[in-house]
């Protein structure tokens, strides 16, 4: 039978790609920033996580930096073209009053380019000058909080989250002898709940020689998940997020500044606001901004 032409396959995972087009908006939102905010500074990140991210970004969004315009009355229902008016106004407004801080977390070719690489194509004087702090795990936040504020919120902001595969291991996890139970022995056997044994497969496909017996999940000797020091595979690093065992420490490290007043950049001595930062290829980060939530 003759294939039909009207059959096609479409792929719903097929999506637009961004192009130079994000990268030109990126550029201009920067410098854009840099004329609208007075101090810039260039952070890195220690065991990036989108979500702590944000929260970054939504805890350092105080409005009492914003100058707002007043609040009007209410009024009577407008019609299309007063509706139009009105948001070309607030569109209008917005512009007028920058938010209280923008954070960009993207490709670091691009924002090297919109700080500039010298001083004949610099946005603002001696930003150029944090070009060289543009390499790895790297982002931009631009605020009106002082230095002194903005690291002591960084030194205190280290949540923890669950190691993934190739991070090195911070502490040694052992399994006990015995009956599992969902947290390995972390906390005593009377605020635990033994282990489900739908589990049991799975535990064996990963290396830990375990049993069922009256259908709970036992272990005949001690297993040793990991040891600290050492690069984690997948399987440990799943096993201690099934155990609930979290070891990776999001942490963000203040590399430099500038002041817009002064036109002074100030660069900071490796580990002052906490946090080391991991090497990454330029390109492989997705931009976060305002606008474009990560994903």
């Amino acid at each position: 039978m003759p294939r039909s032409k009207r059959a096609k396959v479409v792929h719903l995972s097929k999506v637009t790609k961004k192009g130079k087009a994000l990268t030109l908006k990126t550029y201009a939102a920067i410098q854009a920033s840099v004329a609208q905010h007075p101090y810039l500074y260039v952070f890195a990140v220690d065991n990036m996580r989108n979500t702590y991210l944000k929260d970054v970004r939504a805890q350092l969004a105080d409005s009492r930096y914003v100058q707002r315009p007043p609040k009007k009355h209410p009024r009577k229902p407008l019609s299309p073209v007063s509706r139009r008016m009105e948001r070309q106004e607030r569109k209008r407004l917005a512009n007028h009053h920058p938010p209280a801080r923008r954070l960009f977390f993207g490709k670091t070719k691009v924002m090297a380019a919109a700080l500039g690489r010298s001083a004949a194509d610099e946005p603002a004087p001696h930003t150029a000058l944090l070009t060289p702090h543009l390499s790895g795990t790297i982002g931009l936040l631009f605020s009106p909080r002082p230095p002194a504020e903005i690291q002591a919120y960084f030194a205190g902001f280290h949540p923890l989250d669950y190691a993934r595969a190739g991070t090195t291991a911070t502490r040694t996890f052992v399994l006990p002898a015995g009956v599992l139970y969902s947290r390995g022995g972390e906390i005593a056997v009377e605020e635990d709940m033994p282990l489900a044994h739908s589990v049991e497969p799975s535990l064996r496909k990963w290396g830990v020689p375990t049993r069922l017996v009256k259908g709970r999940v036992e272990l005949e000797g001690e297993y040793v998940v990991c040891r600290e020091g050492e690069v984690l595979g997948s399987g440990q690093a799943t096993l201690l997020k099934m155990f609930g065992v979290a070891t990776a420490e999001f942490g963000v490290e203040l590399k430099a500044y500038w002041v817009k007043e002064t036109a002074e950049v100030v660069v900071l001595a490796e580990g002052e606001a906490g946090g080391g930062a991991e090497g990454a290829e330029d390109g492989e980060d997705e931009l976060v901004d305002d606008d474009e939530m990560m994903e």
